[in-house]
Parts: C-alpha cells; structure tokens; sequence
C-alpha cells in the first residue's frame, strides 16, 4: 500500500523560470540513471526477496526514490512555468515565444511544445522511458552490486546538472538529491557484505584452472601492472600461444551430427565450394577502362 504526503521530501525553491534547465533535469526524472528507473529496480527486488532484512531495505529505498522522482518532477515544472504560460495563451510574438524556448540550445521547445511544460516520462534527448533500463536478475549478490553501481552513475549525474546552473535553490535540492545516493549506496554495501560468502555471484564455483588467471590480451604498447592483473593472486598468460585452446583441445569448433545431416551438408558444402582457380570478370571490372584508370566511368550524382 502507498500513501501519498502532499509535503515534498526536501522543499523545491526554483530562482527563476528556465525551460533549457529543465529539459537537463529530465535525465533523473526519465532517464536511464533517473529516480523512476531505480524506484522500479528496487521496488521489483523487494517483492522477490526472501531475506526480511533486505526486502524492508528494498521498500524503503524504493518508496524513497519515488519520492525523489516527486521533487525532480517539480524542479521540472518549475522551471518550465513562465515559457508554459506564454506559450499557452501565445501572449509573445512567435519569434520572441519561439527565442524563449530554444535559447539554451537543447531540446527544450520539444518538451514545451509536445507536453506544455510538464514533467514527461523521457530523458533530456526525448528518449521515452522504458523498462529495460531495470536490470534486476534475482540473485541478491549480483543485484546488489548493480544497485551499488546504479546509485553511484545517479550520483555523477546530479553532480553534473549542479555544475550547469547557478539557481541557488535548484542547487540546494540538487544537493540533497546527490547525498541521498550516496546514503544508499551505504545501504547496498553494508547488505551486499553482510552476506558471506559474496563472491562471486550465485552458487556454482568457476572452474578453479581460471579463475585466477589473467590474459594479457592487448599488447604492443606500455604495459600498466597492478593488483587487477599482476602479483601473488593471478596467473598471468602473456604468451600469444598460451591464450588459445586453453582447455588443452585444438581450438575448433565441432558437433556430433547424424549420418544423413552430414550427407546432406556435404552436398551443400560441395554445391556452394568457390573455386580457387577461376579468375572470374566482375561488374566493375567490365565497367573500368583497360588501362585500370576508371576514367570512363559515369561521375556519381
């Protein structure tokens, strides 16, 4: 059950109207990083969550972001009220009106034009929301590191929008905002490693011939060691024959198929063979002059 508190979690005092700002401020409302997307993550992890502990987490910060999705929605509209007047009633001449709502240079006039200055479920590029922002897998340790990694991508944004404006108040909201992230990045971490063992992800043990070993795959330039690729916990395989057929096979791929499939695909293989020694004239061999030049060629129009 939700109950809605008519009183915003943290109070929006907006300086001034600014349709090009909140066009930008769209990325949390609608966006991938957005509160929607976490609200739903999080709120779908919570109903399959056997562990009580987590599952009340869940709700909470759930319920929480949508709360923020409330105050980023009404940044949104606030700053989009002096060009929504205007551009309802038309009180402006159609280049003044028009100025007003593209100054920022943005995609601010389709936001005003298309939803009249509301708070529309897309992210600052038009892009509509979609489910498939919600990555949720049902495993808790996995879920739980990609809550931990979605909290912090929301955090940079909101740094990223405070960094654009100059509105005191917009700023201070902001602030709150990107804080609250970070409070539930804690959350995610102290949960994610009050589950022992953590790592790696699910049940099944990887295969204990490489799960230790690190492949030095690009080569040719300056080599960077470091704990990620190097020491007393990795094995590591810089030899270009080492890298392949690691299972001690020949590196092919095979199937078992029945006698009459492979009847039937030797016929195939034998019907579309190339052969190696024709030297076939193609079209744009016909099409070039003898001595190679293509000079009589028709010019591209």
């Amino acid at each position: 059950m939700f109950a809605h508190t008519k009183r915003l979690q943290y109070t929006v005092r907006v300086n001034e109207p600014n349709p090009g700002l909140a066009n930008l401020m769209l990325e949390q409302f609608g966006g991938p990083q957005g509160e929607l997307a976490a609200a739903c993550r999080y709120f779908t992890q919570a109903l399959s969550e056997d562990d009580p502990g987590r599952r009340d987490m869940l709700f909470d910060i759930a319920t929480e972001e949508l709360s923020h999705l409330e105050v980023i929605g009404n940044i949104v509209v606030m700053l989009n009220k002096g060009a929504k007047g205007r551009l309802a009633e038309g009180v402006d001449s159609e280049g003044e009106l028009y100025r007003s709502i593209t100054g920022a240079g943005n995609d601010s006039h389709v936001t005003q034009v298309l939803f009249g200055g509301g708070a529309p479920l897309i992210n600052s590029a038009g892009v509509p929301w979609t489910a498939a922002y919600i990555d949720t897998i049902g495993e808790p340790t996995a879920d739980l590191r990609s809550n931990i990694a979605a909290e912090a991508r929301a955090k940079i944004v909101y740094e990223r929008l405070i960094n654009v404006t100059d509105d005191p108040g917009v700023k201070e909201a902001l602030g709150f905002l990107m804080t609250r992230e970070i409070a539930h990045q804690k959350s995610f971490e102290k949960a994610l490693y009050a589950i022992s063992p953590n790592f790696p992800p699910g049940k099944t043990a990887g295969d204990p011939r490489f799960t230790s070993v690190y492949f030095n795959m690009s080569q040719g330039g300056p080599e960077t060691l470091g704990p990620w690729n190097d020491g007393p916990e990795w094995q590591r395989v810089d030899t270009r024959d080492d890298q392949v057929a690691v299972d001690g096979g020949d590196g092919s791929a095979s199937v078992q198929v029945s006698a009459e499939d492979a009847r039937q695909l030797d016929q195939l293989a034998a019907r579309t063979m190339s052969d190696p020694s024709a030297d076939p004239v193609t079209g744009a061999e016909r099409g070039m002059r003898a001595d190679g030049d293509g000079a009589n060629q028709s010019p591209i129009r």
